[in-house]
C-alpha cells in the first residue's frame, strides 16, 4: 500500500508558477502510476496529469496543457506537479492519487492524500 501527502500549494498571482510535491511512504512506489486531481469549490473533482510507473508515460487533461508538468522521482517516493502560467480559474484543493493508469484516469483508487489548497489571484 502507499499513503500520498501532499504539499507546495499557496497563494499566487495570475502568470506565476507552483510546484506542488506528493511524497509517498511505503516501499512499492514504483509500482503505481500517479496523478493529481483538483477540486474547485462547488465543483466535481477533475482529473489533472498522471505519469506512468517509470515516467515514460504522461498524460493532462486540456486545459493545462503547455502549462503543468507531471515528473517523478521514485529514488525519494515522490511525484511533483510544475505549474507555469497558472489562472484564475486554477484555483482548487489539488490532491495526489496513487493506482494503476486506468485507476487514475477515473479516479478510481483508494489511495489519495489530504489535498493541497492553490489560490491564484486575478
Amino acid at each position: 500500500q502507499v499513503q500520498p501527502v501532499e504539499s507546495g500549494g499557496g497563494l499566487v498571482q495570475a502568470g506565476g508558477s507552483l510546484r506542488l510535491s506528493c511524497a509517498a511512504s511505503g516501499r512499492t512506489f514504483s509500482n503505481y502510476a500517479m496523478g493529481w486531481f483538483r477540486q474547485a469549490p462547488g465543483k466535481e473533482r477533475e482529473f489533472v496529469a498522471v505519469i506512468s510507473r517509470y515516467g515514460a508515460n504522461t498524460y493532462y487533461t486540456d486545459s493545462v496543457k503547455g502549462r503543468f508538468t507531471i515528473s517523478r522521482d521514485n529514488a525519494k517516493n515522490t511525484v511533483y506537479l510544475q505549474m507555469n502560467s497558472l489562472k484564475p480559474e486554477d484555483t482548487a484543493v489539488y490532491s495526489c492519487n496513487a493506482g494503476s493508469w486506468g485507476q487514475l484516469l477515473t479516479g478510481s483508487s483508494d489511495y489519495w492524500g489530504q489535498g493541497t489548497q492553490v489560490t491564484v489571484s486575478s
